[in-house]
Formats: structure tokens, sequence, C-alpha cells
């Protein structure tokens, strides 16, 4: 190895900082499904954590939170699970052969490359996801203003193509979808799902867009649904990170335990919204943590010499840009749960005295 595992020292600030950070992290997550690990991760790294110790700490710490997001779900009729045990077995297999690429990483160029390649991966994976998410809510919006949506769930082309598949002894019903579906489409997502959160803790980006757009999932069961995903490859990462000696357990817990508390906001608020809402959130935080991540990787390329050396001052400045940028995500992602939950209470409130 290039240097051994580097745990920071807790403060009472920082052990403050990371509470908070697992509070809006854990709305996120019981509102959009994706484990608010993308909110957590890059929070993590900006006080100074090694990215790979991130990303397995936040790995760690999401099968226990996933577990109450999707149980409080399941009681309002959201989660399929047979659809979610079936994706997270394939998604296992996917954390194996991530987490093989991330150690690889960090014994070939230590701490600062896992860094980087989780921020590079964030930046890249953000970009396409979060565009392609704003987009389809932005349209969803506008077709409910002009009176051409009814409200219910639209299945895409796509989907409807994957839905008239007949592969045999591959097709099995799932409620979410109302259709039966090939396992040899279900697996390649469930595999890329497990892929990507094992390399940045964030396997909702690939999850919850693949349930909706290609298998035909609504928008609200495909976020809870993710959380069932995210429980069971969650608990398998957690060992496979935990035997190569990269798991911060004192991380994992403090952001679990804001994030127990930040669920249930999220999960509630996920009844009084529409599915434009849960798209339009998840798209904005995604935009704004790109380019959150974005600021930090002149920094990781200079100190691993892969370009010309960048002064000191520069990358603080840069780092500056990054952090408050990180803030506005957190503050946006929280404030807009929060105003979209009042809203929607308000709402029915109305709706029940009328």
């Amino acid at each position: 190895m290039i240097d051994s595992i580097s745990f920071i020292e807790l403060t009472v600030a920082s052990a403050t900082a990371l509470f908070i950070v697992g509070f809006v992290g854990g709305m996120v997550s019981g509102f959009i499904g994706s484990g608010g690990a993308f909110v957590m991760t890059p929070a993590m790294m900006t006080l100074g954590v090694p990215g790979i110790v991130a990303v397995a700490s936040n790995i760690c710490h999401k099968f226990p939170k996933s577990l109450v997001g999707a149980m409080k779900r399941h009681k309002y009729g959201q989660v399929d699970i047979k659809l979610g045990i079936i994706m997270g077995i394939f998604a296992e297999v996917g954390m194996l052969v991530g987490k093989n690429v991330m150690t690889g990483i960090k014994d070939t160029y230590g701490d600062v490359g896992t860094s980087l390649y989780v921020s590079v991966v964030f930046v890249v994976v953000l970009a396409i996801v979060g565009s392609f998410v704003l987009r389809d809510a932005w349209r969803m919006h506008k077709a409910e203003k002009s009176g051409e949506s009814d409200g219910t769930h639209k299945v895409t082309r796509l989907a409807r193509w994957v839905q008239s598949l007949h592969i045999p002894g591959t097709m099995m019903y799932f409620d979410s979808i109302k259709a039966r579906v090939s396992l040899v489409v279900v697996a390649p997502l469930g595999f890329a799902t497990g892929m990507l959160a094992s390399t940045i803790a964030v396997g909702g980006f690939i999850g919850v867009p693949a349930m909706m757009y290609i298998l035909g999932a609504p928008a609200l069961m495909a976020s809870a649904t993710e959380l069932v995903i995210a429980f069971v490859m969650g608990l398998g990462g957690s060992i496979l990170y935990a035997l190569d000696g990269v798991v911060d357990i004192r991380l994992a817990m403090i952001i679990l335990a804001g994030s127990l508390f930040g669920i249930q906001i999220g999960a509630i608020g996920t009844t009084y919204v529409k599915d434009a809402v849960v798209k339009f959130v998840m798209g904005l935080i995604m935009v704004i943590v790109l380019f959150s991540r974005f600021f930090y990787v002149p920094g990781y390329l200079s100190r691993l010499e892969l370009i010309d050396p960048i002064p000191e001052a520069t990358i603080t400045t840069l780092k500056i840009f990054g952090d408050a940028t990180l803030v506005l995500a957190l503050a946006t992602g929280g404030l807009t749960i929060v105003v979209a939950l009042i809203k929607g209470m308000v709402a029915h409130r109305r709706e029940q005295l009328t």
C-alpha cells in the first residue's frame, strides 16, 4: 500500500456537522429513495475523510437507515418487496466488483486517489442523471399545468418494450410494474446499482431511474423500493469493506443517528406530493452537488502530479467554493422537502374540509 488508512480526529464541531449532514441526508433519502449518500459522502470528504473511508462508512450506515425508511413507506403501500430483494441480490455482485476496484485504486494511489475517483464519478454520474431527471420533471410539470396529464403514472416506450419481452424461464411478476419482466433485464440493472454504490456509496442514481424508465415503476414506488435494495446491498457491502479495515464506525453511527430522524420526515413528505416534485428535488440536489465536487478535482489532480502543480492558494480557494456549494446543496434539499411537506399537508387538510 502507498499509505495507511487515515481516520479523522473527531471534535464537537465536526461531530455536530456530521449529525446535521446525516439529518438532511436522511430527509433526502426518505423523500427520493436514493439513500442520501450523494450528499453525505461529499460532506464527509469536505471534513477531511478520505474517499474510500467516506464511501465505506456511508455504506455501513445505509442498511439500518434504509430498513427504517422501507418499513415506513411500506405502510403507505409504496414498496415492492419482491423487486427490491431480487435487485438487491444482483446488486451484491456489483458491490463486490466495485469494492475491488476501489481498494485497487487505494493500493496504487492512496487516499488522494480514491478521493479523486469518487469526485470524478460523482461529477459524471450527477451530470447525466441529474439533467435527465430535471428535464423529465419539467415535462411532467408542464403536462399537469396544461391539463394534458391526469396525474397518473405514464409508462415509457422503453419500459413497454421491456415488459413485452418474454424469455422462458426468466419471467417474474412485480406488483409495482403490474407486469411480468425478465430477470435478464433486472439482473444488469441490479449489478450496475451495486457497482456504483460500492464506488461512491450511491446506488439510487441508477436504481431509481432504472425502475422508473426501464422497468416502468411509478416514481414513488421506485424510490421506496430502492430503500429495500439499499438495505440488502448495504449489509453485504459493509462486511466487504470492514474486512479491508476502511469502515469508520464512529462516522457511520453519527450520520445514522441524524438520518434516522430525517428519514421519517422525508418518507412522510412523499405522501403529500406528486411525482414531478420528487423528480425535481432529486435532480436539483444532484446538480448542486455536482458543482461542489467539481471544485475539488483540480487539487486532487495536482497532488497526484497528473497535471502541472497548482498553487496551494488556488487549491484552497477552490475548496472554499466547493464547501460553499455543498452547504447550498444541503440547505436547498432540506428546505425544499420541508416546504413541499408543509404545502402538501395544507392542501390535504383543505381537501378534507371541503
